[in-house]
Parts: structure tokens; C-alpha cells; sequence
């Protein structure tokens, strides 16, 4: 089984960097060639991208514009691998060339309190990309992530999300390292924007609709008191932009239950202005309101 699984890895990491040898614009095309054909043959994620765009945008754009714009989100979600494939190609000394950060005197700033900074993120424009960062500044990040089923790419996605520093925390039973880290004064990332089961998360709104949201940052920064400061990363025409948004303030006021809601209701409206900057750019194949407050 290991050599097996070795051979699957050695060939997943051949492809990308097969794939990584197309020029930028080769890439692009064959990229949204590759979403159209996904968009028109996958029915059930078709279904769920437009029956989530309908939800949050069927009062504010026609069905012929929402399906418009659930072509492109496919289109965009296709890019990602062949991008992946681009950065393994890439020298550090390079990225300022294809990589802008935007605020991030926000971090340096509540990195200065020395109580660690979680960051707030989301499956936004290429999320893959983010530890690009670690390349360009000083500042290590650490991600929390569900480990893949399928161990090879497992593996690879790992090197590749922690090739320049920071490490990967998976989710179950993170909390112990996640407070260890904190303390050490480390940053952590969490990807907040995808539904859980009712009894690890909190119903808050979300595109105007009640929807289960993980409760764990909440939990964090109520317990750690660390700052909250928001990063994303979009596409910016052939290039990429980092985002970081100014540190969010910690609603505490005693109360855990409301306290929790409150901050958790935040963090997604933090996440829903972004995505209405860049609807295309969100991973709308995520059935995000699965979950129902009746269901529980």
C-alpha cells in the first residue's frame, strides 16, 4: 500500500508541475474550457451553485444572470489547479511580481500584542495560494484544515501549503494546539465559511438566511483574547491581491452563549461583503445552508 501510495503522489506532483509549464494565458483558457464542460455535465453541483446564488441573490438579479454568473464561478473554481501548478514553477524572488498585499499593517499591528492573531479567511479567489505570504513577509502562518481522504494528494497538498513555513492543524481535537500556538504568539488561519453540523456550530445570518457557522474562532478569541483580523485572496486579472482587513473587535460582555453568536454573526458578515465584492470568485458549490435551525 505505501508504494502505491508513493506512486500516486510522485505522479500527482509530476502533473502539477506538468501543468505548471503552460503559459499564464494558455492556462486561463484551458481553464475556463474546463469549468464550461464541468458546469454543463455535473447536474447536482449546477443545481446547488444556482440554487445558492438564487438564495442570495434572487432578489436582486434575473435567473438568466444568475446562471451567468454560476458558469463563471465554476470557470474560476477550474483555475485553481492549474495556478497551483504555476506557483510550484515560480521563484520566491518572483512572487512581488504576481503578488500585491493590500493593509497589511492590520497584522503587523495586532501581531505587535504578542497574544498570537487569528485570521479570518474563507474559500475565496485561489484560498491554496495564501501561503504565498509566508513568502514575501517574515510572518509564519498556520492553517487549521480536514485532512483529505485520499492520502497522496493528502500529502502533497500539505508540502505545498506549509513549503515555506507554518504548519497545518487539523481540525479534530485542535484545540489544545491551537491555544499552544496562540500563546507562543503564532498566527492562525481558519476557513470560516462552510456549514457543520448543528452541534459544532451557532445558526446565525448569513445572505439573510439562518445557516449553521463553526463556532470554534469564537470560542478562540473569547477564551485567548488574541485579535481577529480578516485575509483573503483574489484574482486580479492575471495576477493576485492579499487582503488583510482591519482587526475586528471582540464582543464580551459575559454572557458565552449570546457572546459567541454575536462575534460568530460578525465574522460571516465580514465574509459575505467580500464575497459581494467578488461573487464569482466563491466556492458557491458548497451546499452552505444545509442545515436548517428546525433540523436540530
Amino acid at each position: 500500500m505505501n508504494m502505491l501510495n508513493n506512486l500516486a503522489y510522485r505522479i500527482i506532483v509530476t502533473a502539477f508541475n506538468i501543468l505548471g509549464l503552460l503559459p499564464r494565458k494558455w492556462s486561463v483558457t484551458l481553464g475556463n474550457g474546463i469549468g464550461y464542460i464541468w458546469f454543463r455535465i455535473h447536474k447536482k453541483r449546477r443545481k446547488v451553485t444556482i440554487d445558492n446564488l438564487t438564495l442570495a441573490y434572487g432578489h436582486e438579479m434575473k435567473s438568466c444572470e444568475i446562471d451567468a454568473l454560476a458558469l463563471r464561478v465554476f470557470q474560476n473554481l477550474s483555475q485553481i489547479i492549474f495556478e497551483i501548478g504555476w506557483t510550484l514553477r515560480q521563484d520566491k524572488k518572483d512572487y512581488s511580481r504576481y503578488f500585491s498585499i493590500k493593509g497589511l499593517s492590520h497584522f503587523i499591528h495586532a501581531h505587535k500584542k504578542k497574544k498570537g492573531v487569528l485570521l479570518l479567511t474563507a474559500h475565496l479567489g485561489n484560498w491554496e495560494l495564501l501561503s504565498i505570504l509566508t513568502a514575501m513577509t517574515p510572518y509564519a502562518i498556520s492553517m487549521t484544515y480536514r485532512p483529505l481522504d485520499f492520502s497522496p494528494f493528502n500529502r502533497f497538498i500539505v508540502e505545498f501549503r506549509t513549503r515555506f513555513g507554518g504548519e497545518l492543524i487539523p481540525k479534530d481535537k485542535a484545540m489544545r494546539k491551537l491555544f499552544r500556538s496562540l500563546k507562543q504568539g503564532e498566527a492562525i488561519g481558519m476557513l470560516m465559511d462552510q456549514s457543520v453540523d448543528w452541534y459544532k456550530g451557532v445558526f446565525v445570518d448569513f445572505f439573510g438566511r439562518m445557516t449553521s457557522t463553526n463556532k470554534g474562532l469564537a470560542l478562540l478569541a473569547l477564551k485567548t483574547e488574541s485579535p481577529i483580523v480578516p485575509i483573503f485572496i483574489v484574482r486580479d486579472g492575471l495576477k493576485f491581491r492579499i487582503e488583510f482587513g482591519q482587526e475586528l473587535p471582540l464582543i464580551k460582555t459575559g454572557d458565552k452563549t449570546k457572546d459567541v453568536e454575536e462575534n460568530t454573526r460578525q465574522y460571516n458578515r465580514v465574509i459575505e461583503n467580500m464575497i459581494r465584492k467578488y461573487p464569482e470568485q466563491w466556492l458557491w458549490v458548497h451546499r452552505r445552508w444545509k442545515v436548517k435551525p428546525q433540523l436540530r
